[in-house]
């Protein structure tokens, strides 16, 4: 695959800064948060935001639908939710004066799935993503059916320890690109909710590109270089995270992949030709973080997941010593 060059990236770029633009008026001070969604747009990746009720996690997705111009629709996951509420059920129909079963799509049938509350469904309605998130396509009654593309899950969920939820499956959030948290807003930024939101109005959001568009953009990022001295990183990374002090279970090679797409695409956002080590270190605790299983003592010891990624990052040099011939690379 050809290389970046200056004559794309920067159009891009400004595409891709009118859109953050206007999703940083849907939520306001969440400025980091609003980079890596579309970090994960742009490598097709699908996405949890984890925060308390009312943090404006529901109208960061919807907002997104509308600056994507999107077909987008929402799924509210409930105890009683099952699988084929969401990937859709064969119906009888009379056809020709024949009975038959006809396939009736369900709302996992979108460019864009806003999965509400997902934690709140059972595991097993929860497993019935797999198939969608891996593959673009749903199985039911032997029969698949491709889903539109572009295709993304953008789920919302609640903290574990609130009432009612159920954990996601671990072979599901290893599906899922990132793990992103919505923090509370402090005061200045609660002002300017006061001052700019009202109870039941949403904000205004102008169509920025299209879903054909975003198709483009994604693949102009899988042709962001990647130098050989940061593929070495991140693979040394994704190595450390398995027998790391306190990781029961590490990250897989998908990590490794997940890794490599969203450094890609973050540089893709700055409007540089290649991927750094920073954009790495920026992106490693929302890919990581989620993908690992502590044991007993590291919970006893009160660390997270997010920490021993830090710790992780912390140990790990960028340049391996151990590698003479990568040290020659420009340094990143």
């Amino acid at each position: 695959m050809n290389l970046l060059s200056e004559t794309e990236i920067r159009p891009a770029a400004e595409k891709l800064h009118r859109l953050r633009v206007e999703l940083e008026g849907v939520l306001f001070g969440q400025e980091s948060l609003i980079e890596f969604v579309i970090v994960g747009l742009l490598s097709r990746g699908h996405i949890p935001l984890e925060g308390l009720p009312g943090l404006g996690k529901t109208e960061l997705v919807k907002g997104l639908a509308r600056a994507l111009s999107l077909d987008a629709k929402r799924v509210q996951f409930t105890p009683d939710l099952l699988p084929g509420d969401i990937t859709g059920n064969p119906v009888l129909q009379e056809i020709n004066g024949r009975r038959q079963f006809v396939f009736q799509p369900g709302p996992l049938f979108a460019n864009l799935v806003l999965a509400d509350e997902i934690n709140r469904a059972s595991p097993k309605t929860q497993s019935a993503l797999l198939e969608a998130m891996q593959e673009h396509r749903v199985t039911v009654l032997g029969q698949t059916h491709p889903l539109p593309d572009p295709f993304f899950v953008l789920a919302t969920q609640n903290p574990i320890e609130l009432e009612g939820t159920y954990p996601l499956p671990e072979a599901q959030l290893d599906r899922f690109l990132f793990k992103l948290e919505v923090r509370v807003a402090g005061v200045e930024i609660l002002e300017r909710i006061v001052r700019h939101r009202e109870i039941g109005v949403e904000p205004t959001v102008s169509p920025v590109l299209s879903g054909a568009e975003l198709n483009e953009l994604s693949t102009l990022a899988r042709r962001v270089f990647l130098p050989d001295v940061v593929v070495n990183y991140l693979a040394r990374l994704v190595d450390a995270t398995n027998g790391f002090s306190g990781v029961k279970y590490g990250a897989s090679p998908r990590a490794a992949l997940a890794l490599a797409a969203a450094s890609r695409s973050r540089a893709l956002l700055a409007g540089r030709l290649n991927a750094s080590f920073e954009d790495v270190q920026v992106v490693a605790r929302p890919v990581l973080a989620h993908r690992l299983v502590l044991d007993y003592g590291a919970k006893v010891e009160g660390r997270t997941q997010a920490s021993v990624v830090a710790d992780i990052l912390s140990t790990v040099p960028p340049q391996d010593r151990a590698a003479p011939h990568l040290l020659k690379e420009a340094k990143l």
